[in-house]
């Protein structure tokens, strides 16, 4: 299964379900199964973060104040990949995004403050469109990657 690495605490904000768009500088061709692996580190900026609106409240809201590192934690289908618009004020007022899936099932990625809040929306950066997330029961320790790569369970 293709995995992808997140710092914390986005990592276990996609596993929640709290952020269904991943934003990144860079797009791929791939669409299927993803496992979110959550990096062996945080940087210290990031960590600030967990304090502030609204990561503190969500992730209180589902009793989360500790964050596992270094191993998968979610699994998810990665359903599209959309690059943001090529202005900055077409970037901010974009409304998101709508995909029909082949069997005809309709899948709706609004841009919410909050998944505002969860991304870098800036201009021609790439929305990840996250589809049916689901937590593993347990953390399984893996070793991550940059970019796309391999997990084997």
């Amino acid at each position: 299964m293709k995995a992808l690495t997140l710092t914390q605490p986005w990592a276990t904000l996609v596993a929640i379900g709290a952020k269904r768009i991943e934003t990144r500088s860079w797009a791929t061709n791939y669409r299927g199964p993803l496992a979110i692996h959550a990096a062996k580190t945080t940087p210290g900026w990031a960590a600030a973060l967990l304090v502030q609106e609204p990561f503190a409240s969500v992730l209180a809201n589902v009793g989360i104040s500790e964050f596992p590192i270094g191993c998968v934690i979610a699994t998810c289908r990665l359903i599209g990949v959309h690059r943001m618009p090529p202005s900055f004020t077409e970037a901010m007022e974009h409304p998101g995004w709508e995909w029909v899936g082949p069997t005809g099932r309709e899948f709706s990625f609004p841009l919410t403050e909050q998944e505002r809040a969860f991304g870098d929306y800036m201009i021609l950066r790439y929305a990840w469109l996250l589809a049916d997330v689901q937590p593993l029961l347990a953390p399984v320790p893996a070793r991550g990657q940059l970019g796309l790569w391999e997990w084997v369970r």
